[in-house]
């Protein structure tokens, strides 16, 4: 019985193949100062299918706007990848799109969190300020009684969000605090 080996959907010797193909391309282009050329369709179908199938990780599978994540990883893999992934330093362009792709799901997952917690903090203060009513059952105004903001769910993601934020301010400020260390040092050994 003979050992097949997997069949991978992106094969990257004829991804890497075709990247450096496109590259002397676009280097040609450029040294004569023509339009770029589009990336060819199967770089297009390679980056398509990295970022499909990452979607799928169990990382990002349960979240509603996974389709934005894909298209955020595609539109990364095209702007930055295509052009600047090195033939000669590496020849796994899988892997390197895929970190591309992997990053850009993390960026719109922190987008999307901002997000829900500026909405959810908006509603809050208008509940706060008494300017948040729901409908009652005759058409009529209603009351702030009925809105329920207080859910273990939103209670955790905002304690969470609010966590997150303190420590990259707290980090920041002590990147700051450091940087100004070494002004003052600066300043002190010059005199």
């Amino acid at each position: 019985m003979s050992k097949k080996t997997p069949k991978h959907y992106v094969n990257n010797a004829d991804f890497l193949k075709a990247i450096a193909e496109y590259q002397a391309i676009l280097k040609k282009a450029k040294e004569e100062n023509k339009p770029l050329p589009i990336i060819p369709q199967y770089i297009g179908e390679c980056i398509i299918q990295i970022s499909n199938r990452l979607s799928f990780n169990p990382n990002f599978v349960n979240y509603t706007y996974r389709d934005e994540m894909i298209s955020d990883g595609i539109e990364n893999a095209i702007a930055y990848g295509v052009s600047n992934f090195n033939t000669e330093k590496s020849k796994n362009p899988f892997a390197y799109f895929t970190q591309i792709v992997y990053f850009a799901f993390v960026r719109r997952i922190n987008k999307e969190k901002k997000i829900l917690y500026a909405k959810h903090k908006a509603i809050e203060n208008s509940v706060i300020m008494g300017e948040a009513y729901t409908n009652s059952e005759h058409g009529g105004a209603g009351s702030t009684d009925y809105i329920k903001l207080d859910n273990d769910y939103m209670s955790d993601f905002v304690e969470k969000y609010e966590a997150t934020l303190a420590k990259k301010k707290a980090k920041a400020a002590a990147k700051k605090g450091l940087e100004t260390l070494a002004i003052t040092q600066k300043e002190k050994s010059s005199k």
